[in-house]
């Protein structure tokens, strides 16, 4: 039986905060993330996947080490696969969102409104009669605010007027985050893969590094951005089918025909054979976006994990 690692509670790292999938400790000048096996959906934890975790904090490092060339970012050290030291930051109130396709369910994404009616989004006016899936003219910046509870999709221009951010650092953000787009495309593309969105987290540096942006949080996971498989996309498309991507839908399914997740106190526990699913496919995720094959860290993980932040004690 595979381990997982549900949550952490180290007393020697400073004070805890639990987010959906992560444990964060803060200390006074860095973060220390650690990246659990938590499956989130319906605004609550619906499983536990092993190596999710490792997954996900390996993914991100691999991109942190391939975009470092275009803007600095958190990483101060990979101590343990499931773990990232970083550089805290003053987060900048805004989600870079960047969109090559015209794709996507909900109230927010950019198909739901072209089919709404509207055709401007950023700098980019989109003709009609453009088909769901189809790749943009060029990818656009689609920011939303970044705030405690719920993310707004409002424009570049009312964020400058509610005073979230200055126009020369909208504009710096927006330049680092197509950049970081066009980086991960090129990669993904290597890879047999199409990046078709993500979304970004930046901070500011403060006293030394005063001004300078930095790339935190994450970077092109498969829980932040959408991936499709290249090489049958074009068929598809012509077929009138919808690409082929990573499924990760089966499990949210499984439960809203099972249960009602969004109002029972608990939840039946996910069947074991979907859990070893979705686990095999974060692991192929993992492996075909990096290239690199996947070695799962030492067990047990919460003593290993211990072990390897001694040096981080405050």
């Amino acid at each position: 039986m595979i381990e997982v690692l549900k949550e952490t509670n180290f007393d020697f790292l400073g004070k805890k905060k639990t987010g959906k999938v992560r444990d964060i400790y803060i200390q006074p000048e860095r973060l220390i993330l650690i990246t659990t096996d938590r499956h989130s959906s319906f605004d609550r934890i619906i499983a536990h996947i092993p190596r999710k975790g490792q997954v996900l904090n390996q993914i991100s490092g691999f991109w942190f080490r391939v975009t470092a060339d275009i803007v600095p970012n958190h990483v101060i050290a990979i101590p343990d696969p499931n773990v990232t030291v970083a550089k805290k930051f003053k987060t900048v109130p805004v989600e870079a969102v960047v969109r090559g396709y015209l794709t996507g369910v909900t109230d927010t994404a950019i198909w739901t409104r072209y089919s709404a009616g509207q055709r401007e989004f950023g700098d980019l006016k989109l003709p009609d009669g453009m088909k769901k899936n189809e790749k943009l003219p060029a990818p656009v910046f689609d920011p939303t605010t970044k705030e405690e509870g719920h993310d707004r999709t409002i424009t570049p221009h009312q964020m400058i007027e509610e005073g979230l951010i200055t126009p020369e650092l909208l504009h710096r953000v927006k330049k680092t985050a197509l950049a970081l787009f066009a980086r991960g495309q090129e990669i993904a593309a290597r890879q047999g893969l199409i990046l078709v969105d993500t979304k970004y987290e930046f901070g500011m540096g403060e006293t030394g590094e005063k001004g300078e942006l930095m790339l935190i949080d994450e970077i092109h996971t498969p829980d932040s951005s959408r991936y499709w498989q290249r090489g049958s996309y074009e068929a598809r498309m012509a077929a009138g089918q919808e690409p082929e991507y990573f499924d990760k839908e089966f499990l949210r399914l499984w439960f809203k025909e099972h249960c009602d997740p969004y109002k029972d106190a608990a939840l039946p526990p996910a069947p074991e054979e979907l859990v070893e699913e979705m686990s095999r496919r974060y692991i192929q995720m993992y492996e075909q976006i990096t290239g690199e094959k996947f070695v799962p860290g030492e067990e047990p993980v919460l003593p290993r994990i211990e072990r390897n932040l001694q040096a981080y004690s405050v």
